[in-house]
């Protein structure tokens, strides 16, 4: 086979796995899906599995990285359409944690990702939406807009913040209720932040 045409079938390959795994995740949860049955389900076998990913455990890291670049681009758009840099970062991180309601983003970025992948500030799309952050606030700090505060730090709590408050809505016995209370929170935080009321 022709190395390009061996390119496009692994990717293919590593897609259908990637999409039979995140369905599985989502409607089974990491403990119950099976291998065999997603592989099954992605026609293909473990050892297809095992060459992408390792083993399960990578699978579900590249499934959750996956829905969380998903995530961090709704939160974005939703970020673009407000008119000034901090309405923008107060939207984004609403928006983050409002997701914390999506069934699918509930059970496996949330509860599961945390369970099995460990600490998600420490994850690679957790680093990426943190270097975003950063440099919104540098920009406002620029503006004279914050409080005088060390940027990388704020940056740091503000992100923690917005993790942190959709973690609790997702393990929230009741996620529709605690969800306001959570936004209502980051943004009163979030505010503390600013040189003057906005």
């Amino acid at each position: 086979m022709p190395p390009i045409k061996r390119a496009q079938t692994m990717a293919e390959n590593r897609a259908r796995l990637l999409a039979a795994a995140r369905h599985a995740f989502a409607t089974q949860g990491f403990a119950d899906a099976s291998m065999d049955e997603l592989t099954a389900a992605a026609g293909l076998t473990r050892g297809a599995l095992y060459h992408h990913f390792g083993d399960k455990k990578g699978l579900l890291a590249a499934v959750v990285a996956q829905i969380d670049d998903e995530m961090a681009a709704r939160a974005r758009q939703a970020a673009q359409q407000q008119s000034n840099d901090w309405d923008a970062l107060i939207v984004e991180g609403t928006a983050y944690i409002e997701m914390a309601l999506d069934p699918e983003i509930r059970r496996v970025v949330l509860l599961d990702g945390p369970a099995v992948l460990g600490d998600p500030s420490q994850w690679p799309s957790q680093n990426a939406c943190l270097d975003l952050t950063q440099q919104s606030l540098a920009r406002l700090a620029s503006e004279g807009l914050l409080k005088p505060v060390d940027v990388e730090a704020a940056a740091r709590l503000l992100n923690g913040a917005a993790l942190n408050a959709a973690l609790w809505v997702a393990a929230s016995d009741a996620p529709a209720a605690t969800l306001p209370k959570a936004v209502a929170a980051f943004k009163a935080l979030a505010a503390g932040l600013l040189a003057e009321a906005r």
